[in-house]
């Protein structure tokens, strides 16, 4: 999925909780539907992220503004099951 031309049809909503939910969930708080999208328009090659946890760190949103996150989850299990 690395071509700029590939979009996304369908939406799966998560059942479970996993440490992809939690970064997924922080991409798209930021306006992106993942980490390809995010380097593609931002035209960055790498994320940055928490050394402890791997979760992102912060994101640059469309309109520059950032989103920081902290190290903890972000994504509750009552978000991830709806």
């Amino acid at each position: 999925m690395a071509s700029s031309d590939v979009k996304p049809k369908s939406i799966n909503h998560a059942k479970k909780w996993s440490e992809e939910i939690g970064n997924l969930y922080r991409f798209q708080q930021a306006g992106y539907w993942d980490e390809i999208e995010y380097k593609q328009v931002k035209q960055v090659s790498m994320v940055d992220r928490w050394p402890e946890t791997g979760y992102m760190k912060k994101l640059q949103r469309r309109d520059n503004a950032f989103c920081n996150y902290n190290k903890q989850r972000e994504c509750d299990d009552r978000t991830s099951t709806k």
